[in-house]
């Protein structure tokens, strides 16, 4: 009998939710993503001390004179993209690097940094069609997608927790879509008089099969990719979803889980025509009427942004 893992990878395309070097090379994704968090946690492991050097040399010789806090704060930047390169050796599809959480209110500084990511990786002899940039799912961020889309720059909107966020990506041709299960249930545990749910009757089970439903029907190519699972079962509730980005730890379980694996998403018949596409306002009242979803985005972008700090800071005592 085959692991679960296994199986699922006949329905879902399995992606890896680490920036560790070895477990990639173990569990053989088609696809990496990373984060400031995992980067931060990434970054205390051996594999990544020669990066951290390389990054700190490139960006005190790109800027020589700037403060630690600058030249930091650049090393950043080209230790995400570094990791990247050393990433997409281990894999056959594209590896996810994020945009600065701190720019998710600015359409043209996303773009911008969006295009600097894009062009560290090109000089670093990875080409664009290996690489998704990781933007968080506000207005202006999906805004931001829709102008690096149509400049072959193909994005991964994160921090998605609503309908309303996935419509407006879909509808402004964003490549690919993180819905954060496990966070959508964590906020229902936290604030509603239920504690415990089946994994496959969990509100972020149900989000990403609205959204995979919605998408089929009406002919949209947006892959969805559910992320940020708390339990296998959410996983194995999902086989069919286009993508599913998973931890090492949870990899592990389901690879060494055996048992008979059904597809649970199922694409509908296709529909010719489509809603009316949401325009700011809307997707703004949308938001704002759905408590969970303004939360969860608004926490995750600060937690982001803490860790980004974190990693600056880290990269900046090792300049003294």
């Amino acid at each position: 009998m085959t692991t679960m893992l296994d199986q699922l990878r006949t329905f879902s395309e399995v992606v890896a939710d680490t920036g560790d070097i070895d477990a990639i090379a173990k569990y053989k994704p088609l696809d990496a993503t990373t984060n400031p968090s995992l980067l931060l946690k990434a970054a205390a492991l051996e594999s990544y001390a020669p990066l951290i050097r390389n990054s700190l040399a490139w960006a005190h010789q790109q800027s020589p004179a700037g403060s630690a806090a600058n030249v930091a704060a650049l090393a950043a930047v080209v230790l995400a993209v570094k990791a990247g390169c050393e990433i997409s050796k281990r894999i056959r599809g594209r590896v996810s690097t994020e945009v600065d959480a701190r720019l998710s209110f600015d359409t043209q500084a996303t773009i911008e940094r969006a295009r600097l990511l894009i062009h560290l990786y090109e000089q670093h002899g990875v080409q664009r069609d290996r690489v998704l940039i990781k933007i968080a799912a506000t207005w202006e961020g999906i805004q931001a997608a829709r102008v690096l889309e149509r400049d072959n720059i193909q994005c991964n909107l994160t921090l998605l927790f609503s309908f309303a966020q996935a419509r407006a990506c879909a509808e402004a041709g964003c490549f690919l879509i993180s819905p954060f299960v496990g966070r959508v249930l964590d906020w229902h545990v936290k604030h509603t008089d239920v504690k415990s749910f089946v994994p496959a009757e969990e509100p972020g089970v149900a989000l990403v099969q609205k959204i995979y439903q919605h998408y089929k029907q009406h002919g949209f190519n947006t892959v969805v990719m559910a992320a940020s699972f708390r339990n296998s079962g959410e996983i194995l509730a999902l086989a069919g979803s286009d993508r599913l980005t998973i931890s090492p730890a949870l990899l592990e379980e389901l690879n060494n889980t055996q048992g008979v694996l059904t597809r649970q998403l199922i694409a509908p018949a296709m529909q010719t025509s489509r809603p009316a596409s949401l325009d700011e306002k809307t997707f703004r009242w949308q938001m704002n009427q759905d408590a969970m979803a303004t939360d969860k985005l608004a926490e995750g972008i600060r937690l982001f942004t803490a860790d980004q700090i974190s990693l600056e800071t880290m990269l900046a005592k090792q300049l003294a």
